[in-house]
């Protein structure tokens, strides 16, 4: 086995089952993928729908696929048909699309808010003052689960200074799983990256998102 194999079986080694390891994978290959699932991965994330659909026909779902990128409404349809879980439901309008295509094909689909904690105007996200009523509309919808949050916050040169934004959104966590809003006995709470998942761990995240750290850097367009 090569070195995405030892990396992923260290990460998993090192959390300990404080947090589920998702891998984003993002311009990553079939081969890529099918290494970290022999060390032992089982949640991939994908940016992309386009790019994340033959790779999700050819491995099929044996692990479990959560998209994780901007959602375009027109792309709604397919990524129903295709993803197990949506992380990135950025405002209602978009969870109210979702739920009407899921009803289309009998689907009931687990969902993540994406919290904008950094108030970034240029970000998607639902600002953190709106995410109890954004909450309370979505709980409301038939073909949606509602099943945790997820935030990326501010692009910082230093992890550390991500600790107020994950704060708030561990409190905003704690506040609508308290309320009875998540539809799931154990919500997700999805913070941190390469990076920064160490910091996200301490700060309540029970699931991060890692994509360098295992694959490496991604390789230019131009090379």
């Amino acid at each position: 086995m090569g070195i995405i194999y030892e990396r992923v079986q260290s990460l998993l080694k090192e959390i300990d089952g404080r947090a589920k390891l998702l891998l984003a994978t993002k311009e990553r290959t079939v081969d890529e993928i099918r290494e970290a699932i022999l060390a032992g991965a089982n949640i991939f994330g994908e940016n992309y729908l386009q790019e994340a659909e033959s790779k999700i026909i050819e491995i099929g779902h044996i692990v479990e696929w959560h998209f994780i990128g901007a959602i375009q409404k027109r792309k709604v349809k397919k990524i129903v048909e295709l993803f197990d879980v949506i992380e990135s439901v950025s405002s209602l309008e978009i969870a109210q699309i979702i739920d009407r295509e899921c009803k289309k094909i009998g689907k009931v689909m687990p969902v993540l808010i994406e919290v904008n904690s950094g108030k970034e105007p240029q970000k998607s996200g639902v600002m953190p003052e709106d995410v109890e009523v954004v909450a309370k509309e979505i709980s409301k919808l038939d073909n949606i689960l509602l099943s945790g949050l997820m935030t990326m916050g501010p692009n910082l040169p230093n992890p550390e200074d991500l600790r107020p934004y994950f704060r708030i959104t561990y409190a905003l966590f704690n506040e609508l799983k308290n309320s009875s809003l998540f539809k799931v006995n154990e919500p997700i709470l999805s913070m941190g990256m390469s990076s920064s998942y160490k910091i996200a761990i301490v700060e309540g995240a029970n699931l991060v998102r890692i994509g360098t750290l295992v694959f490496g850097e991604r390789k230019k367009k131009d090379d």
